[in-house]
């Protein structure tokens, strides 16, 4: 047996979760069947996974100390140096694991492949007996993620595996300064996405795939003809009084083009180990007082994100959809985004 802890992770499975919410699997199963569903895909599920569990708890006991912990406990455990990390996923509970540990190995365990695709799952239960030895001798190979990480003026930090989403809790318009660079502006927007390698090919990539949509579309193209030919283009807006704070972009008119949407499209993804952040606006709103210009760029160690919030309650920050573990993000408060100082480690 080895000297080295293995912690294995689990979660709540669907149906858990229901009888946490009903307090017995007869309630909850006649509130599923009251809707029409399929209850016993609940139990399937729940039975496949339970069985996962205690094959992976057999597995690891004959070869070192095991340790099992609970979703909900991930946050608040302390993690040895000489640990190793055993996930038995979905992709989530990897991602949401990744960001506590340090420099541990992580091992991503599929429970159920013919029920998840699993892409940070690559290995089975049955797998582990000759995993673990692999890496302790360290002749498994270690892929590196780049993890994000937020940074408040009040000492609090959060990291991200995927991305982070900086806005309101309710997803209504959120006020607030941005600034990159030297350049600043003033935005009201539906909040503000900032993704990794690893989540570039989630939320990221929806983003830009409906941006292309926009730009390529004939309908975009037939607004494009009919605001070239308006009289009174040089008028930027029927309003009068001060521009919005920011880079004036009003004299440079870049044509909507197909290979514009093409190169738009395929930027839709980067590498789980690249050494930079790319942050998107979701739905700016130009206005009197805001505009609608820093809405995509790049985030590297010489070029962190900073937001400041202008808004008076409900602002947040939360990681990779958890949006239960979040930073209060209200007036005043000032946010810095960049690279964290330490990386994810999964096991290949």
């Amino acid at each position: 047996m080895t000297e080295y802890k293995l912690i294995l992770v689990k979660r709540r499975t669907r149906l858990e979760e229901l009888v946490v919410r009903y307090n017995t699997v007869q309630q909850a199963q006649f509130y599923i069947e009251r809707l029409g569903a399929d209850f016993s895909d609940y139990l399937e599920e729940d039975r496949r996974y339970h069985h996962s569990v205690h094959q992976a708890q057999q597995q690891l006991s004959q070869l070192g100390r095991v340790q099992t912990i609970d979703r909900e406990h991930v946050p608040n455990f302390i993690f040895g140096a000489q640990d190793i990390v055993v996930v038995v996923g979905q992709d989530g509970l990897v991602a949401n694991t990744l960001k506590y540990v340090t420099e541990q190995p992580l091992i991503g365990v599929n429970p159920d492949p013919m029920r998840w695709d699993g892409v940070l799952l690559p290995f089975t239960v049955e797998d582990l007996s000759f995993i673990i030895p692999e890496v302790i001798r360290k002749r498994r190979s270690l892929k590196e993620v780049t993890l994000a990480k937020v940074e408040l003026n009040d000492g609090q930090y959060l990291y991200g595996v995927n991305d982070l989403f900086i806005g309101r809790k309710t997803h209504v318009s959120a006020r607030y300064e941005v600034r990159i660079g030297s350049s600043v502006e003033q935005q009201s927007s539906s909040g503000v996405i900032v993704s990794t390698g690893m989540g570039s090919t989630g939320w990221f990539k929806s983003v830009l795939a409906g941006a292309a949509g926009v730009v390529g579309s004939e309908a975009w193209q037939n607004i494009q003809s009919n605001e070239a030919f308006t009289p009174d283009r040089g008028s930027r807006s029927s309003h009068s009084g001060p521009e919005p704070k920011g880079k004036d972009y009003s004299e440079a008119h870049i044509p909507v083009t197909a290979s514009a949407q093409g190169s738009m499209t395929s930027m839709n993804h980067f590498g789980w180990d690249a050494p930079y952040l790319y942050f998107t606006v979701r739905e700016p709103f130009p206005s009197r007082t805001t505009a609608a210009n820093l809405v995509f760029g790049q985030i590297h160690p010489k070029q962190p994100l900073h937001i400041v919030s202008q808004m008076p309650e409900d602002g947040v920050i939360f990681s990779d959809g958890v949006e239960q573990d979040f930073l209060e993000f209200n007036s005043g408060v000032e946010a810095t985004i960049g690279l964290a100082e330490k990386r994810g480690r999964l096991v290949v």
